[in-house]
């Protein structure tokens, strides 16, 4: 019975065995434990939170027997290629060389527990360190020493791992690893005995114990992989393009690998185009028989009370805004600025900037930024070589002593 099970486990808790399993573990986190900051949709919660949902994903029959043929040939099992390529992509979205991913495992070892009901399911901290310079073979070796070592030593108590490592706490995350792998080998498919037909019932399950789960299930050939993730954190379709991206990684490892994990591409085709061609496809029609202050006050009649420009605290409306440009441009004219003058300005980033920027093209001239961090030899060159008979001036920018045109504060107040 159980009890019994728990008596006798009890007792090795005891044994020298127990001791060596406890060494093994202290040793794999000797090192401080890193923290995966992968990058969420949303701000992470104070307080942990435990809403979820779920994203599918099925790899092909041709998929599934690639990537066995590769645990073939590299002495691994289906789970340590797997684990090595779900660490390759946290390693490549989080920017970290040092990857703890937990694992369940069954705990019973002992044949007498094989047929026995009750719990025995316990948890195994995977750390392994995929740097951007190591051959994925060489990786993946790795991950199986790691992942042998981790069975063997099996019976440690997770918490009690816990309790004995230095672990930053954190309301926010779980202790140790905030992301799992699970790979199962039960049967879903219907099952047919005398009399009866069994087959799984669909539920929705909306809770998310880690910030991603991984489920994998191998059947009829295929692999039925199950992203459990947490909606605090996560929109679907951010865990969806990480299940393409996993899945791009498993077709590249297994054409070559021996390729470095930092050539390891995570963009798929189709987001290549995406990022390449539509995202450029900038072309737009603007109306060409229009200036762009016309099109401005166009804007100022549909929209007079909406906010047109923010400048730290200060912000004025459409309609703020072009009041200040045409009294400012009205100073201008009265300057002499006309059609094909160039106006200096030289101001610091601010709101009125964008007011003698404006005021500049109602008046009709075209205006000439200077910035006032540049040496004064630049700016005086600038204004010499540039015929500027007027500079706007805003903040500390000094005007060269032997500039010979008009200068215009545009602090001072009675210009609006």
């Amino acid at each position: 019975h159980y009890k019994d099970y728990a008596v006798w486990l009890r007792e090795k808790m005891q044994d020298e065995s127990y001791r060596v399993q406890e060494h093994y573990w202290l040793q794999a986190f000797k090192e401080e434990v890193p923290v995966l900051q992968l990058p969420t949709d949303y701000a992470r919660p104070v307080v942990r939170q435990f809403e979820g949902d779920h994203a599918g994903q099925v790899w092909s029959e041709h998929e599934t027997d690639r990537l066995k043929q590769l645990c073939a040939k590299q002495g691994v099992t289906l789970y340590m290629a797997l684990l090595a390529a779900y660490g390759v992509l946290l390693s490549r979205y989080a920017g970290q060389e040092d990857i703890v991913v937990g694992s369940p495992v069954a705990g019973r070892r002992h044949p007498d527990a094989e047929r026995m009901i009750g719990m025995f399911v316990g948890t195994l901290a995977m750390r392994s360190r995929p740097a951007g310079s190591k051959r994925f073979d060489a990786y993946l070796a790795e991950v199986k020493a790691a992942v042998l070592g981790a069975m063997e030593n099996q019976d440690y108590p997770f918490e009690e791992l816990v309790e004995k490592v230095e672990v930053r706490r954190d309301t926010s995350r779980n202790p140790l690893f905030d992301t799992m792998l699970v790979l199962q080998n039960m049967q879903m498919s219907e099952w047919k005995p005398e009399g009866l037909t069994i087959r799984p019932y669909p539920q929705e399950y909306r809770v998310a114990k880690f910030d991603l789960t991984v489920g994998v299930i191998e059947q009829a050939g295929r692999l039925y992989f199950d992203w459990e993730y947490s909606t605090a954190l996560f929109k679907k379709e951010t865990v969806e393009r990480m299940a393409g991206h996993l899945a791009a990684i498993v077709e590249q490892i297994v054409e070559m690998p021996d390729m470095q994990l930092d050539e390891i591409e995570l963009v798929v085709e189709e987001e290549k185009r995406q990022l390449l061609i539509a995202f450029n496809d900038t072309k737009t029609e603007y109306p060409k028989d229009q200036t762009i202050h016309a099109l401005f006050e166009q804007q100022v009649k549909q929209t007079p009370e909406a906010t047109a420009v923010i400048f730290e605290s200060e912000r004025l409306t459409y309609g703020e805004l072009n009041a200040k440009a045409n009294q400012l441009a009205g100073v201008l004219r009265g300057q002499g600025v006309s059609a094909e003058q160039v106006v200096g300005i030289m101001s610091e980033r601010s709101v009125e900037m964008i007011v003698g920027i404006l005021a500049i093209l109602k008046a009709g001239g075209a205006y000439l930024p200077i910035d006032p961090a540049y040496p004064a030899e630049r700016i005086a060159y600038m204004l010499e070589d540039s015929g500027v008979d007027l500079l706007l001036v805003y903040g500390d920018g000094e005007v060269p002593q032997d500039y010979e045109g008009s200068v215009l504060k545009l602090a001072d107040a009675s210009l609006y």
